[in-house]
């Protein structure tokens, strides 16, 4: 099953601006999510999706995929289902969230286990 892994990922957070380009021990927030995104064996493919020109020239600078994005969107998902509309040959999407620097590979291996394990059900 080809499956794509989207992050979601906004400078103007109203909380936290900024927030995907802190440093965390010498590394920014988006390239930490990205790397371990990367490391799921389940994905075909990890792009970054943001609104963002800062953003969109990290990601690239660091050797990322990444989209532009309208910035009208209300939330990471309506960014992701506009980044999956170009992908029509990845038959599962996987929103990561953008600030979970440390998220384990295999708990995005497990989710596009059983999105694999109910398709194969219907």
């Amino acid at each position: 099953m080809q499956t794509l892994g989207i992050i979601p990922s906004r400078f103007a957070a109203t909380r936290f601006p900024g927030k995907p380009l802190v440093l965390i021990n010498g590394k920014t927030m988006i390239q930490r999510v990205y790397e371990q995104a990367c490391k799921a064996t389940s994905l075909a493919k990890v792009v970054v999706a943001t609104d963002n020109e800062r953003i969109f020239n990290h990601v690239q600078s660091f050797g990322g995929q990444v989209m532009m994005t309208k910035d009208s969107h209300q939330s990471g998902t309506d960014r992701c289902a506009e980044v999956a509309f170009n992908f029509q040959d990845m038959e599962a999407i996987i929103n990561i969230q953008g600030d979970e620097p440390f998220i384990n590979p295999q708990q995005i291996d497990q989710v596009a286990f059983q999105l694999q394990q109910n398709t194969a059900l219907n």
